[in-house]
Parts: C-alpha cells; sequence; structure tokens
C-alpha cells in the first residue's frame, strides 16, 4: 500500500515535469531575439526544456531564476539560485537584471516567460521607497500567520516593481507566458504573484492585508497595470500545468491496481490541522458503512493548506501536519493508508517532501514513547515522522503543482 501510495505521487510529479509537457507550446522563433525570463521552482527544468528544443540557428539567452538547490546546468540561458520562501538579495539582483533586459527588448523580439511557484519570493525587485530588508520582514510576518497565498501574494505584487503584470508592461516585446501553477483556480494574476498577467487587485487591497494581520505596511504602495490595459494586448498567459491534471494522472494509477480513485478537488484549502479532521471524518464514513464509496477507494486531493505556528521550534511543512493531525484524528482505525507530499519536493522547513501513514503508525508511535497530539501542537510534524522512519524524501523535482494528498482505504 505505501508503494502504492508512492507511486501515485510520482505520477501527480511526472504530469508536471517541465521536460515532458512544456515542448508542444513552444512558439516558432520571432524575427528578431528570444529572451527567456524563468521564474520558480521549475525555473531550471523549463529552461533546459527550451534549450532542448529551441532551433540551433535561432538567437535564444535569458535567466532562469530559482531557488538554492533546484539548478541544473545549461549554454545558453542562464540560472541563478536565490532565496525561498523568504527574498534575499541574491533574488534581488537578479530580478533587477531581468527588468532592464526586458525592458531592452524591441517589437521584434520575443519575451518567452516560464512562469511556475515559489517566483513570488525569488523574483523579489522592491517598489521605489520599500527596502529588501522591510520586504524580507514583512514576508515572514505573512507567512507565520496563516495568511492564503492569495492574500500574500496581493501584498507582494503592491510592494514589487516586477510583479503584478509590470514585467510584460515594461518591455516593448511581445510576451508568452507559459505558466505551471500552484495555485487554486489556476488564475495566472495569483502564480508567482502575476509578472505578465493584469491584476485585478489594488493597492487599498493589499493594505487591508496587512491591517488584517497586524503586520505594518514595508512603505508605500505602488499600483499595478489592470485588466483591460492596452499593453495586455501583445500579452499571452497560458497555464500548462495545473494540480487538477496532476491528480487525474495519480488517479489513473489507483484505477490500474483495481483501486476507485476519487478526486474531492484540487482548490482545497483552510488550516492543515482542521482540514485533516474533516478527512477523518470522510475515512469513518466509507470505512464503517461504506457510503458514500465502499473501498477499496482513494480519496484524492490537491490545493495548499496553511499552517498557523503556535511555537518558534516547529519542524515540517503543511503536508506533514495534514498527516499528523489525520493520524490523531483516525487513532487506531486499520486498513487506512496515506501519503501527503509538496509535488516540489520540499515540504516546508526542512528536506522532505511529506510523509507517509499506515494502519501501524499510532502502534509504532507508542514503542518509541512518541505522543502526536504534542507533536501537532508543537508544529513538530517532521520530528515525529522522522523517527518512525515514515518521511518521504525525494529531493527537488524542479516542478510545483502543490500539495498532494491520497487516502486510501481497504
Amino acid at each position: 500500500m505505501r508503494d502504492l501510495l508512492v507511486r501515485s505521487f510520482g505520477a501527480a510529479v511526472d504530469a508536471a515535469d517541465p521536460l515532458k509537457i512544456l515542448p508542444e507550446h513552444l512558439p516558432r522563433p520571432p524575427g528578431g531575439r528570444t529572451f527567456v525570463v524563468a521564474v520558480g521552482k521549475a525555473a531550471a527544468s523549463m529552461a533546459v526544456a527550451v534549450e532542448r528544443n529551441w532551433p540551433s540557428g535561432a538567437a535564444l539567452d535569458g535567466i532562469a531564476l530559482t531557488r538554492y538547490g533546484h539548478g541544473l546546468p545549461t549554454e545558453r540561458i542562464q540560472v541563478i539560485e536565490a532565496g525561498h520562501p523568504i527574498p534575499d538579495s541574491a533574488g534581488e539582483a537578479a530580478a533587477r537584471r531581468i527588468f532592464e533586459c526586458a525592458s531592452a527588448l524591441g517589437p521584434d523580439d520575443l519575451l518567452l516567460a516560464l512562469i511556475s511557484g515559489g517566483g513570488s519570493a525569488l523574483l523579489s525587485l522592491p517598489a521605489p521607497g520599500i527596502t529588501m530588508n522591510r520586504l524580507k520582514a514583512m514576508t515572514a510576518e505573512l507567512l507565520r500567520c496563516g495568511a492564503a497565498i492569495q492574500e500574500i501574494n496581493t501584498v507582494r505584487k503592491h510592494a514589487s516593481a516586477i510583479q503584478g503584470g509590470r514585467l510584460a508592461a515594461t518591455t516593448r516585446a511581445s510576451v508568452l507566458a507559459l505558466i505551471i501553477s500552484d495555485v487554486t483556480g489556476d488564475d495566472p494574476t495569483h502564480i508567482a504573484s502575476g509578472p505578465c498577467a493584469p491584476d485585478p487587485t489594488t493597492r487599498v487591497d493589499a493594505a487591508a492585508v496587512l491591517r488584517k494581520y497586524g503586520i505594518a505596511q514595508p512603505g508605500e504602495f505602488s499600483e499595478t497595470p489592470k485588466p483591460g490595459d492596452a499593453v495586455f494586448a501583445r500579452v499571452e498567459n497560458r497555464v500548462i500545468a495545473s494540480a487538477h491534471r496532476s491528480l487525474e494522472a495519480a488517479a489513473e494509477i489507483f484505477r490500474a491496481h483495481g483501486v476507485t480513485p476519487v478526486i474531492l478537488g484540487d482548490s482545497i484549502t483552510g488550516e492543515a490541522s482542521e482540514v485533516a479532521k474533516v478527512m477523518a471524518a470522510l475515512v469513518r464514513e466509507i470505512r464503517l458503512y461504506g457510503s458514500p464509496w465502499n473501498p477499496p477507494v482513494a480519496l484524492i486531493s490537491g490545493g495548499e493548506c496553511t499552517v498557523t505556528l503556535r511555537s518558534s521550534g516547529g519542524r515540517g511543512g503543511r503536508c506533514s501536519e495534514f498527516l499528523l493531525a489525520l493520524a490523531v484524528a483516525l487513532e487506531t482505525m486499520d486498513n487506512v493508508w496515506a501519503i501527503a507530499a509538496d509535488t516540489d519536493g520540499i515540504d516546508g522547513s526542512e528536506d522532505n517532501a511529506g510523509a507517509l501513514l499506515a494502519p501501524d503508525s499510532p502502534a509504532r508511535a507508542r514503542e518509541h514513547g512518541l505522543d502526536a497530539r504534542r507533536f501537532l501542537a508543537a508544529n513538530d510534524s517532521y520530528g515525529f515522522f522522522s523517527t518512525l522512519g515514515d518521511l518521504l524524501v525525494t529531493g527537488p523535482t524542479r516542478t510545483n503543482v502543490n500539495d498532494y494528498r491520497a487516502i486510501l482505504i481497504r
């Protein structure tokens, strides 16, 4: 059962692998030059996919900005690694270079933007009047308070000189943005804070988010180009991979092994521990009464939950926190296995993609003297699953379509 769950996760990741999905979306080379701007956790693999499939005689250069440890060797596109989820000076310097290069392109050129999750923190060029230190402090507070990603990105766009459509607005070239979505709804304005997409939010909205969570504004927010702005007449934003497509790929793995897959959706949000309680209630109904589905069944879901930290020493991320809360809620129920992992290969603060849960997990925890409730209260899901040997460690996958969860009921 554990192997089946891991294979389903692998299928979900493969469905968003840039090397497999990006080539069919590449345009013909323009009359002028092509400048690639790749940002996000999938930036390096997207850049490699372009290089392998671009005509050798056509002009091509650019910058791929990705998280530390997520780079790959390239020949024509420079790969730069920077801080995530907290921005740093390396990201700021790279974003400034990207902005300057995009500004120099002419109407016969093409700006090929390769966008993936994580780009919001990486493409960090503060708006005039906002310092990098204040941007970093604000970002850390937003991540800690449990704000939704749409709220965080609303603030980021108005604290930035390059996000919220400003990258597209700064160039005279045609713009094609090929996007791997890591947000619910797959709206380009929310993915990597929409550097090439019109922004329907305002700086008033951004200020309201900070007031909601009691966070100081880092400086004067600036306004972004809106839907209907003439600049977007030469811009196309195209989503080429999404969480739902990955869930469908995982469903095929279960179906091939005689397990009924049930996709609960790719837009599940909320506090990870609370989502786990809802899932546990559904599992009990299936396990005890065969309703609304008869086992064997796999409940598959995606989306981005949040974790409000209750302890400064917490270790882990939203996937392993969800799984630990599920273990507490299900307690000793047999014939239930589960996996929760981030498709980028990194769940929160540590080196694991997520973790696995088995029917014997509670018994093994007791053998090690582990109190699951205490670990959950301390936000230390990593410590709990590490002791059990149930962490899922994949290393960076160099893609990102958000979280993957599957609960298998026999």
